[in-house]
């Protein structure tokens, strides 16, 4: 049974895989437009905000920017944080932004049933050897899992015609197609994750930079000659603390959707494994004594 080592035989099946690159390719370029909109549009959001909503005359001592903010004014106080708040703020929104995305293309990808469900269905229909049923389940679930799964089987009935390969070669060819068709879902299950995980990595890191700049003012503040200026000094440290603030709230937001969502791409890829292996095992457990005799 072991011959997996057949390569000329099983390469056959592979070859019309290659149209399937255009498409892949196509989607990237689209999902990199997306993003540079998003950011693009989160930065320019983010600076209306902070020029007239938190830095409104309203919001501030004698209705002026430049004075303290009012007491209990919180849209003051932030725009007391200084020129890192809109860098912040637009992280923030991506992460929003990108959260929404994927949740809604993961929640596509599952289908119009539970995953569970729909494994099982097709497990059901391997062990009765319906096919047609199976892919008809496919057809109803739609998705990326149903799709990796049609595609093994459509091979599956393909192979189930084919009468110059052995067992173990078709079996092979089933794999392969089912490994392809995965190969060209996933990245759409995972575009934009990339961005999140690096806001993760560099909201803290902005926030510190604001941190410091605040600490700088505020130090400049106390080395004043004679008295030290109160107000240079809590603008100083309020600026420092609200970066900070706004830098770890991000870098946390981004943490949490960052893990939430490849772990509901892992219980993607699972079920596809599933499907996947009970395709494969069905196959070699129905035609291997015809392998056999070929």
């Amino acid at each position: 049974m072991e011959q997996k080592n057949a390569v000329n035989p099983s390469a056959r099946p592979a070859a019309p895989a290659a149209p399937k690159a255009a498409p892949a390719a196509k989607s990237s370029g689209g999902a990199s437009l997306f993003a540079v909109l998003v950011i693009v549009l989160g930065f320019i959001i983010s600076l209306l905000i902070y020029k007239f909503v938190l830095g409104a005359p309203d919001h501030f001592l004698g209705n002026n920017p430049e004075n303290n903010p009012k007491p209990g004014d919180y849209l003051g106080i932030v725009y007391k944080g200084g020129v890192i708040v809109p860098a912040l703020m637009t992280m923030l929104l991506c992460v929003i932004t990108f959260s929404i995305e994927r949740a809604l293309t993961i929640s596509k990808a599952k289908g119009s049933k539970s995953i569970e469900s729909f494994v099982r269905g097709v497990r059901q229909k391997l062990n009765t050897n319906d096919i047609n049923g199976a892919i008809a389940l496919c057809d109803q679930q739609k998705g990326s899992v149903a799709n990796v799964v049609r595609a093994g089987l459509k091979k599956y009935q393909e192979m189930g015609r084919e009468t110059g390969m052995n067992t173990d070669q078709r079996v092979l060819a089933i794999q392969k197609e089912i490994e392809e068709s995965t190969a060209l879902e996933l990245p759409m299950l995972e575009k934009n994750l990339v961005i999140i995980s690096t806001i993760a990595s560099i909201a803290t890191l902005t926030g510190l930079l604001g941190t410091v700049f605040g600490m700088i003012k505020a130090f400049s503040a106390l080395a004043q000659a004679g008295n030290p200026d109160a107000t240079a000094l809590a603008t100083g440290i309020s600026e420092a603390l609200i970066n900070t603030a706004l830098g770890i709230g991000t870098s946390a937001l981004a943490i949490v959707a960052y893990n939430f969502f490849t772990s509901k791409i892992d219980e993607l890829t699972y079920s596809i494994d599933e499907a996947g292996f009970s395709i494969i095992q069905t196959f070699a457990a129905q035609h291997g004594n015809a392998g056999q005799e070929s």
